[in-house]
Formats: structure tokens, C-alpha cells, sequence
């Protein structure tokens, strides 16, 4: 017998009991975000955090290169936002490519 049929038959018989069941379902929450920065040093040269950008984050050349003066003027800038374990595969990719390349440049992530 349906919900409806169940309902309208307890309404004839005189009860007025016309209670509904809804199904909830339990709230999920989100996993936090994490900010993967990017910071400035004086001796990786600008053509190689351009590479990294494009290379790891998916950039194009023109934001990559937009990026790239962000980090150089203010000494920093959020690259990715993403789930932890991205943002730190991100990380640990970027670290260890710029060591193979003999680059001291610096990635870190924090909670968003």
C-alpha cells in the first residue's frame, strides 16, 4: 500500500491522523580547503615559476606569467585551492621538481 493510500484511508476512517514520513538524509560537510602558496625568493628565475604554474596548476601562459609578478612584487600568492591530500601532492611536486632544477623556490599550503 503507497504513503498516499495509507494517508487517505487513516483520514476516512476518522482518526485525522495525517502524518507523512519524509526520508532525511544525514548532512554531509565538506572536507576544508587548502590554499597552496607559492613564495617569492631571489634566485629561481621567473621563466622556471612560470614553467611551474603551467606544468602543476594547469595555468596558461598569460596567467601563469600573471602570477608569477604577484609572487615576485608581494612575495606571495595562493596558486590552487584544494582538498589536503591535493594540495599537498601539489606541494611535494613543486618542491621536488624545483630541487631537480637546483631552484630554492618554496611551496606551502594552509587551511582556507
Amino acid at each position: 500500500m503507497s504513503l498516499w493510500n495509507v494517508t487517505m484511508s487513516d483520514e476516512r476512517e476518522g482518526d485525522g491522523d495525517t502524518s507523512v514520513v519524509v526520508e532525511t538524509r544525514p548532512k554531509t560537510k565538506r572536507p576544508p580547503l587548502y590554499k597552496v602558496l607559492l613564495l617569492n625568493d631571489d634566485y629561481t628565475p621567473m621563466e622556471f615559476v612560470v614553467h611551474v604554474l603551467e606544468r602543476f596548476f594547469g595555468m596558461n601562459h598569460a596567467q601563469a606569467f600573471e602570477v608569477m609578478l604577484t609572487v615576485h612584487k608581494k612575495g606571495i600568492a595562493v596558486v590552487g585551492v584544494f582538498s589536503h591530500e591535493i594540495a599537498e601532492t601539489k606541494v611535494t611536486q613543486v618542491m621536488d621538481f624545483a630541487r631537480r632544477h637546483q631552484h630554492p623556490l618554496q611551496c606551502t599550503m594552509e587551511k582556507e
